[in-house]
């Protein structure tokens, strides 16, 4: 009878298991790190079922061997490292969806789960111990792809302060735009001559607190542990969460005692098909000495089947003390990582696609079979030049690949073009530079303008007010370096784009193209709405002082140099600037236009809503927000349903 009751116990519990984690019972994913080769072999390897049942991990405490993180920040100011706490149950983000777990059927053994677990787990022990089996396994699998990946990596950070009536204004800013490198630990290619990623990123902080960033400390959040495993840290089940239409398994997770320094701590959230992980927000932990870990929230989109990749992490501090003085450093920071199929851009495979016709039937089809006017090669000569550029700045990661917004900027230039009667005889092209700062120019006859310009515009008419200066560079044929239709002048390392590609004018074209401009808008359906491009040009004046770094321009020239800005007409026709006037929206968030493919480098609009401002507070005009990306699944269709980055923005 007791063998009996045994038996039957035996059943219940194996019943309970396969209701709760139905899903969650598949084998692990075998890892490979010698036969995971670029795209194609690690999307293979991502997909790829074992049909071996998973194993235990063991649950000792050893001394990790490997080296820990590197410590985003350093400080003059010694500070005892805080005591280890277990963290707490946060309250979910008020649009995610959260699940009731299943009863719990049994008490799963002290080393997978606290004592103090705020929810009952899902399922049976035996279950929880096959899904955290995935995870490490997944993770793995991640940073063996991560090794064949080097996206491109851009951090702008914002220094604040907060007035005597707690309003949090930028005083300093930094950037970087780098190369990431995971094959052989962490390692960056700066595109801006700096030293490091993250390097000196912080230095003489409004002259109170010396503070300076280590290399690497922003591109190491990329990764939760470079040695995750089971037996460093306890787990602690919290719920079942959507994010976006993702359905997560939300865990705590915490270093045990003796696990070594530089470990993860914090929550993550694993989706509950593939165990992926897709977002952890947190700090390493323990900190060592005199150095300090950052604060920080990291989302991972699902690219390819069976692959989720960094896509932003969002970081902020406001608590970092010096012993020496009273005052708290505050400051946030936007990561942002794209340029992940960039071989994808290369157009090698199209040598196969050539279809060869015999000799006699080949004829030219051309209206004008003949030799090109002096006039025509010339046109054809800077289009050359311009086509080599382009191609060079896509190829590096700088350009997005030709997209939906590029025809909504073009509708806006031929508004322009058709209002004023001008024919300019040849294609006019318009493309996002892939950046934050804010800059726009032209090559040829194709326009630029970086998505950090297009996200903190306010309305169309200031988007027509910036186009509208660049086209008048090609109406008035202000002249085009024609020394880049030499292709041996593209033979660059990616790292000098900077360097080696240079579309500045001169100050007199400027004046003459601000003139141009003027009058095409007079003429232009915008005509009547120049007074927020007006009261955007005084917000940009107002701020310049204190985000020169967001201004500063790489390969063209910047909207406001200083104090001194572009159109002063429109600038002295705008109504006062009053930032205390909820209604009067000068400039948006960073962020609140634009979002991107990070695998195919294409960029869109975003289709979030429109959020009725409550206070003044919440204008924020050029500042940095967090991410809080609605995640979706990779369409395997033939689509990608890309997770549309929407900020906490106004």
């Amino acid at each position: 009878m007791n063998k009996l009751r045994r038996v039957l116990y035996s059943a219940v519990i194996a019943a309970c298991a396969a209701f709760c984690f139905a899903q969650e019972a598949v084998p692990p994913v075998p890892i490979s790190h010698t036969t995971l080769t670029p795209t194609e072999g690690l999307l293979r390897a991502a997909q790829e079922q074992s049909a071996k049942p998973a194993a235990g991990t063991p649950q000792d405490a050893a001394q990790p061997a490997q080296p820990s993180p590197a410590p985003a920040a350093s400080a003059p100011a010694q500070q005892d490292a805080p005591a280890a706490q277990t963290p707490a149950n946060d309250t979910p983000a008020p649009a995610a969806r959260s699940d009731n777990p299943a009863p719990q059927t049994a008490t799963p053994p002290p080393a997978t789960m606290p004592a103090n677990n705020p929810e009952p787990l899902p399922s049976a022990a035996a279950s929880l111990d096959a899904v955290l089996d995935r995870v490490v396994e997944r993770e793995h699998l991640f940073l063996a792809q991560m090794k064949h990946l080097h996206p491109m990596v851009e951090t702008y950070l914002q220094e604040t302060k907060a007035d005597k009536e707690d309003d949090v204004s930028v005083v300093k800013d930094q950037y970087f735009l780098g190369r990431l490198n995971l094959s052989d630990g962490a390692e960056d290619t700066s595109f801006l001559g700096q030293p490091g990623f993250g390097k000196r990123m912080l230095s003489n902080l409004s002259g109170v607190f010396s503070l300076r960033f280590l290399p690497l400390g922003f591109a190491q959040m990329v990764v939760l542990d470079t040695d995750f495993q089971r037996k460093y840290y306890n787990f602690n089940f919290v719920r079942r969460e959507f994010l976006g239409e993702v359905r997560c398994i939300v865990f705590d997770v915490e270093p045990k005692s003796g696990a070594g320094t530089g470990r993860f701590m914090g929550r993550v959230w694993v989706d509950d098909q593939e165990y992926s992980v897709v977002r952890f927000n947190g700090t390493y932990y323990p900190r060592p000495k005199g150095s300090y870990y950052l604060h920080f929230d990291s989302w991972r989109l699902n690219l390819r089947p069976g692959v989720w990749l960094p896509a932003y992490i969002y970081s902020e501090e406001s608590d970092t003390k010096s012993s020496k003085i009273s005052k708290s450093l505050h400051f946030k920071a936007q990561t942002r990582l794209w340029g992940y199929d960039l071989k994808g851009l290369n157009k090698n495979e199209e040598f196969t696609q050539i279809v060869v016709d015999a000799p006699q039937g080949v004829q030219d089809q051309s209206e004008a079979a003949a030799d090109a006017s002096p006039v025509m090669a010339e046109r054809m000569w800077e289009r050359q030049a311009e086509d080599n550029a382009i191609d060079r700045l896509q190829r590096v990661g700088l350009l997005a690949a030709p997209s939906d917004l590029d025809k909504v900027l073009l509708t806006v230039v031929n508004n322009l073009l058709v209002t004023n009667n001008i024919d300019l005889q040849s294609d006019i092209r318009v493309r996002t530079l892939m950046t934050a700062p804010l800059e726009s120019f032209s090559v040829g006859h194709t326009i630029v303008v970086s998505r950090g310009l297009i996200d903190v515009l306010p309305d169309e008419a200031s988007l027509a007010m910036v186009l509208s200066h660049e086209l008048a560079h090609v109406v008035l044929g202000h002249k085009f370096d024609t020394r880049l239709a030499f292709n041996d002048r593209m033979f660059f390392a990616d790292q000098d784009a900077f360097a080696r590609l240079d579309f500045r004018r001169t100050s007199a074209e400027e004046t003459a193209a601000d003139a141009k401009a003027l009058e095409m808008l007079k003429n232009s359906p915008y005509k009547d709405k120049m007074t927020n491009a007006g009261l955007f040009l005084k917000a940009l004046q107002e701020a310049a002082p204190r985000m020169q770094n967001l201004i500063r321009p790489h390969m063209g020239d910047g909207i406001a140099d200083g104090k001194n800005v572009r159109m002063v007409e429109l600038l002295t026709s705008a109504p006062q600037l009053d930032s205390k006037k909820v209604d009067q929206i000068a400039a948006l968030p960073l962020g609140g236009r634009v979002k991107l493919d990070p695998w195919t480098d294409k960029v869109e609009l975003s289709k979030s809503k429109p959020v009725a401002l409550t206070s003044a507070r919440e204008k924020i005009p050029f500042q940095i927000t967090p991410f809080f990306p609605f995640l979706t699944r990779y369409n395997e269709g033939g689509t990608t349903k890309t997770a549309a980055a929407t900020e906490a923005k106004q």
